[in-house]
């Protein structure tokens, strides 16, 4: 999904964590490199107002109908009064976005006869995220796992809570889903590559808080039975599988999946490749 960038409007908006909108200190896009000079975060209303321009702002300069914003921000069940209540809000969004703006150009929340439509804002965290996410893979396929590795460790740190946190509505409840899965399979890959360089000891603290907070989750298991393998703790790896065993009996009433027990029986072969030859040159 691409985004067009709201910065050049002086304004930066960032949806990786809670919603918010802030002043910036000049007019051109310093880049993810430099980062932009942040001002004040700006007020944007009651909590309803602020999921109408969430949902907006994910559309993408697109239009949305009248019907599917209802849908997105109450669901099926709106509040009698809820066309005031739209009209209020897109109203209100227009004042906080143009006050916000001073003398630039503000962002234009404007009806288009099919729907609502937000330009001139963007999620510039997700942009910004997107982009570093390409330069680890690049780098990544280039070999240069080292810079892969800190620039998926940069993306990851630009989350500051769930994605659009504490908004509500069956829209932002999926999207905030979704984008859950996706960063958890961004925090695999960085971890695989802190394996490939060789940070067993390093990457088993984190892979064991990661298991406890994601306990269903097989590939951090295998991961995290990796790293204790290779750091020389054979014992805690085959514990950490029989853990994971017992949980999906109690929680599923099954085994685990296949990669699970085919690296437990690795495991237990002392299966050479499991060791590495040598870390990657850096």
């Amino acid at each position: 999904m691409a985004y067009a960038r709201g910065m050049a409007d002086g304004l930066r908006c960032e949806v990786l964590g809670p919603l918010r909108v802030l002043r910036t200190g000049g007019g051109t896009d310093p880049g993810p490199e430099a980062g932009p000079e942040i001002g004040p975060e700006i007020g944007l209303g009651a909590p309803r107002q602020r999921a109408v321009l969430a949902v907006l702002l994910l559309q993408e300069g697109r239009p949305m109908t009248y019907d599917a914003l209802v849908d997105a921000v109450w669901g099926t069940a709106p509040p009698g009064q809820v066309r005031n209540l739209v009209q209020k809000y897109v109203s209100g969004l227009r004042r906080v976005l143009t006050a916000a703006s001073g003398a630039g150009a503000a962002p234009v929340l404007s009806w288009t006869g099919s729907g609502y439509r937000l330009t001139g804002l963007a999620p510039d965290d997700l942009h910004e995220r997107r982009a570093l996410l390409h330069r680890a893979l690049a780098a990544q396929h280039a070999g240069e796992l080292r810079a892969a590795a800190e620039l998926a460790a940069r993306a990851e740190s630009m989350w500051r809570g769930e994605f659009a946190e504490g908004l509500a509505g069956p829209y932002l409840a999926a999207e905030r889903r979704r984008w859950a899965e996706k960063r958890l399979m961004v925090l695999e890959r960085r971890l695989e590559g802190e394996l490939e360089l060789g940070r067993y000891h390093e990457c088993v603290h984190e892979l064991v808080r990661q298991v406890a907070a994601h306990p269903l989750r097989e590939r951090m298991v295998e991961l995290l039975m990796l790293a204790l393998y290779r750091s020389g703790q054979p014992a805690g790896a085959l514990r950490a599988y029989q853990d994971a065993r017992r949980r999906c009996a109690e929680e599923l009433g099954c085994d685990p999946g296949p990669a699970l027990r085919a690296l437990h029986q690795r495991i237990l072969r002392q299966d050479p490749s499991l060791l590495p030859a040598a870390a990657p040159a850096v």
